[in-house]
């Protein structure tokens, strides 16, 4: 759950009024809990911990000033979220007395890895409560996938072993269809791996908590938590696209990321939008989505605009640069594919009414290139009137898969189901 201005509007804290104007959502007797003599308690330490993530450093009355919780409520808080290590105190600009003490998260400590799986490579982060990566490593992602994943073992072992017992769960993300509910990665089809059950291989070579899911659900996570704060904070509904070897989506609907069977949402990727696309998608058409706008439909574009004048094993970054700089054909190829982009951004936009669309990938460092080929695409796409929709660049750059990785467990942190 993130802590909105909506949450607030609903709750009032401790007097657990609720405005069912707003709140119809069914409940799930199947996973609903009954309530426990501390539930408010809960909800109320990850109210307090969400103001201090949003808008510290921050005092204890500035909290009570905007909850209308007790300051001696808060203090008990207070003291709780500095037990577990989830915040420190801090101390403000004097004005003319006793500076003041503010609250902000515990940050540079890692608590927390993220590994994020790649077509290419894969990379093995650890991260603060804040989203800061402090460490690194990468390594070409072997098709193999027990080779891969020996890899992974052994460099998660060698982080958690040199933060001292610090880090406390494990975020993973694949470029495919994962089950997060039960740990599974049904498909990837890149390496064409099947049925896989990574979560429980890695708690128990690690002895962590582990959150597996698809790269684009793990992307659409981070941004959901730390994300573009003021674009995003009042935003319930919003969907992600990632344009990597192929095209993921990460839905999100009032505030959480939606699964769908067996983790199968978003797979916008294999929509049909036309015909002769230059490249195949995962699964051999030349029809859908994945196979007129992916990283692999631009190269490939280019290299047929190049000819013989291209450059040879190009890969996106290096595509991307030449269009910076004003390479005619690079930049024929990057805007071609953003129209084909904007055409399929439409047709969610139609589909699903989103608040906003958030872009991510290595095509966005071409923002100042594309941006305007993807909007008149989308309108043009458009068959008739519909709320604003905005389109908004991830602000993640290359980290989107390291940040949707290290979100899955960090957001853990963050969240409560005592409303489930």
């Amino acid at each position: 759950m993130r802590f909105s201005g909506r949450f607030f509007d609903d709750v009032r804290f401790n007097q657990r009024i609720f405005s069912f104007g707003e709140i119809v959502k069914r409940l799930d007797l199947r996973k609903t809990n009954v309530a426990r003599s501390n539930t408010v308690r809960d909800i109320n330490r990850q109210i307090v911990l969400n103001y201090v993530r949003e808008n510290g450093p921050i005092s204890r009355s500035d909290i009570a000033k905007k909850t209308a919780l007790q300051r001696s409520t808060i203090s008990l808080i207070v003291q709780e979220l500095k037990d577990f290590g989830l915040i420190n105190e801090i101390y403000g600009e004097s004005s003319g007395g006793r500076p003041p003490v503010l609250l902000t998260l515990q940050t540079m400590k890692p608590v927390a890895l993220g590994i994020a799986i790649m077509t290419d490579k894969t990379t093995v982060v650890t991260g603060d409560l804040s989203g800061r990566v402090i460490d690194r490593v990468e390594f070409p992602t072997d098709p193999d996938y027990q080779i891969t994943l020996a890899r992974i073992i052994d460099e998660s072992n060698k982080f958690i072993k040199r933060s001292g017992g610090n880090i406390e769960g494990i975020g993973i993300s694949l470029p495919g269809v994962v089950d997060y509910y039960r740990g599974i990665a049904f498909f990837v089809p890149h390496f064409k791996w099947r049925d896989l059950p990574i979560v429980k291989q890695l708690e128990e070579a690690t002895g962590l908590s582990v959150k597996a899911d698809n790269d684009a659900n793990g992307v659409a996570l981070a941004e959901l938590w730390f994300g573009h704060q003021s674009e995003i904070n009042e935003n319930r509904d919003f969907i992600t696209i990632l344009v990597k070897e192929g095209i993921g989506t990460g839905i999100v609907f009032d505030g959480q990321v939606y699964q769908g069977k067996n983790g199968t949402a978003g797979e916008f990727g294999h929509m049909t939008i036309g015909q002769g696309a230059p490249v195949t998608c995962a699964t051999g058409s030349r029809e859908c989505w994945e196979a007129f706008a992916s990283e692999r439909a631009a190269l490939a574009r280019y290299a047929k605009l190049a000819g013989d004048n291209g450059r040879p094993n190009l890969n996106i970054e290096q595509l991307v640069s030449l269009a910076l700089k004003g390479d005619q054909n690079a930049q024929n190829a990057v805007k071609e594919t953003a129209h084909y982009l904007g055409i399929g951004i439409a047709n969610i936009i139609q589909a699903m009414g989103p608040e906003s669309i958030i872009l991510a990938g290595n095509i966005t460092k071409a923002w100042a290139l594309i941006e305007e080929d993807l909007r008149v695409a989308i309108e043009n796409c458009i068959c008739r009137e519909y709320h604003s929709t905005s389109l908004i660049k991830s602000k993640f750059g290359d980290d989107s898969n390291v940040m949707g990785a290290l979100s899955l467990f960090l957001a853990s942190k963050f969240a409560t189901n005592a409303l489930n």
